[in-house]
């Protein structure tokens, strides 16, 4: 992952957010090669899901929406971690995320200070780490003592026990950590000049309920019947408690999300026995929420191979039925295997009809559907996909990172980093070199090609250095195709065949062929594409 980092800040895939004034831990931006490869990654699922289907319409709602939203939802009761601090260090951890330690620990009653009369009666207590001694673990003790007023502290009823698996510690200085206590993860802020609790808003921690809210809307203006689907793209926001592994746990970030919503099972079975499991590969009329949920899953899985993420990086994991969110019947997480643990990318819900219901209760309209098919009235159950556009550039980057040994024409050998990128991901799609910088009739016909390519693609041209650092810049910067100008495309060298032709190379293999220019633009766009 140093090596990942390091190569994202200097090849300008992401930067830290405000990093010249030190940084805001859990905000990124991204750089002129981030920002390219996190829009060809919602370009291309946009497209999937709704440009390539007739049964899927778009949205794009607002990030602040009605405080009476997230009263629905369930997020201003619920939408918690538990929180624990650092007595010491004051960092603040989540309590579910804190590794077990046993060892010796070490309590205090309190503490009295040698050049006072002053005492202090708060308890404290050490975990002995591997490798520390008493007077290390003394020492915790005494800067807890003193960050409470005393200037030699003198520690009071000193205890000693074995402890065993325990979570009240900080595995980083063994210090005690507060009680748990609930952190709502949601951003605050207020509507209009005045900073009251009549104007709280939030900072949408998730883009799904504004899919909710606009059912009806999007019922009536789209003129689709169910089942059908409503997706977004969009900005979220959640104030994490200690946000890591670089842009995988955020707290400004992007999702993208399809609510589909579907007939009740007891609806379905109007049209045929409702499968109990993956059905026939297209839908149909008598499918209930078990059929709809493996095919959302297959349709996932497709799209990941389609952008380079195959099956041997990714794993599936179903939750178990004490895991799920109290209104899912079923979920399955997409996981990638990242260099610090396969983590999620996305998650597949089969979340019932608890959104529409709780959005009916909560503001007195109806969200009932009339199947005119079915001649049913009911209220839509939904198979939610949510995958994070973040997570998933950062997944395409780690996957992408290699590492290789190569020889050059000397017979030197080098390593060269090169970002293996699926071509329909690839920040910039072609590279295009003149020979030399100081020859105008190289530089001319590039320039030609480059305007023959540009409106079809993303390319970046370069003229600096030598052909083969031109090369190994793009290979970092994950640019699949290169094209070189050189004398035989101007037609100066014995073999006249070779006028109006490139040389284009592959970053993987490294291999060069000669392609006409004409033919050019054709076999790029099929490379890319295929």
């Amino acid at each position: 992952m140093e090596k990942i980092v390091s190569l994202c800040k200097r090849r300008g895939f992401i930067f830290q957010s405000s990093e010249i004034y030190g940084g805001i831990n859990g905000f990124w931006d991204y750089g002129p090669l981030g920002s390219e490869l996190k829009r060809n990654v919602k370009d291309l699922w946009w497209r999937s899901m709704t440009q390539e289907r007739e049964d899927v319409a778009g949205l794009d709602a607002t990030i602040i929406l009605h405080p009476k939203v997230w009263e629905a939802s369930g997020h201003t009761s619920t939408f918690s971690d538990p929180m624990v601090d650092c007595l010491l260090s004051k960092k603040r951890f989540r309590a579910d995320q804190i590794n077990p330690l046993s060892g010796t620990a070490w309590f205090w009653t309190g503490a009295t200070d040698a050049e006072s009369d002053k005492v202090c009666n708060d308890k404290f207590s050490m975990l002995q780490l591997p490798g520390k001694d008493a007077n290390w673990v003394r020492k915790g003790a005494t800067q807890f003592y003193k960050a409470r007023g005393l200037q030699a502290p003198v520690l009071q009823g000193e205890t000693t026990e074995q402890v065993t698996n325990t979570t009240r510690y900080n595995e980083e200085n063994g210090s005690l950590l507060t009680e748990p206590r609930a952190f709502n993860l949601m951003f605050k802020t207020y509507v209009g000049p005045v900073e009251s609790n009549d104007n709280v808003a939030y900072l949408r921690p998730e883009t799904a309920q504004a899919i909710f809210t606009e059912f009806k809307n999007i019922c009536e203006v789209s003129r689709k019947a169910i089942p059908f689907g409503i997706c977004q793209i969009g900005k979220a926001f959640r104030n994490e408690i200690n946000p890591r592994n670089f842009t995988f746990r955020s707290r400004e970030f992007e999702q993208m999300e399809l609510e589909f919503f579907i007939r009740p099972d007891e609806v379905a079975a109007q049209f045929g026995e409702v499968p109990d499991g993956e059905a026939e590969s297209e839908p149909q009329p008598n499918w209930g929420w078990k059929a709809w949920h493996l095919y959302w899953l297959r349709k996932r899985l497709e799209w990941y191979a389609s952008i380079g993420l195959t099956s041997e990086n990714l794993e599936l994991y179903w939750q178990k039925p004490e895991e799920l969110a109290h209104y899912a019947r079923a979920t399955v997480d997409i996981l990638f295997k990242f260099p610090f643990g396969t983590q999620e990318l996305e998650g597949i819900a089969a979340r019932g009809n608890f959104d529409l219901s709780q959005h009916q209760k909560f503001s007195g309209k109806s969200m009932e559907y009339f199947d005119e098919s079915a001649k049913a009235k009911y209220i839509p159950h939904v198979i939610e996909p949510s995958a994070g556009v973040d997570r998933m550039v950062l997944a395409l980057i780690c996957h992408a990172y290699h590492e290789e040994e190569v020889t050059d024409e000397k017979g030197k050998t080098e390593t060269r980093i090169v970002m293996k990128f699926h071509p329909r991901v690839a920040p910039i799609k072609v590279g295009v070199f003149p020979l030399l910088k100081n020859k105008p009739a190289l530089v001319a016909k590039a320039r030609e090609v480059l305007a023959m390519l540009r409106p079809y693609m993303t390319v970046f041209y370069d003229e600096a250095g030598a052909i083969g650092r031109r090369y190994r810049r793009q290979d970092e910067a994950g640019t699949p195709f290169g094209v070189t100008i050189d004398f035989d495309t101007l037609g100066e060298n014995e073999d006249p065949s070779l006028k109006d032709t490139v040389t284009l190379r592959e970053r993987d293999s490294m291999k060069q062929v000669r392609v006409k220019i004409d033919d050019l633009l054709h076999l790029l766009l099929k490379k890319i594409n295929s």
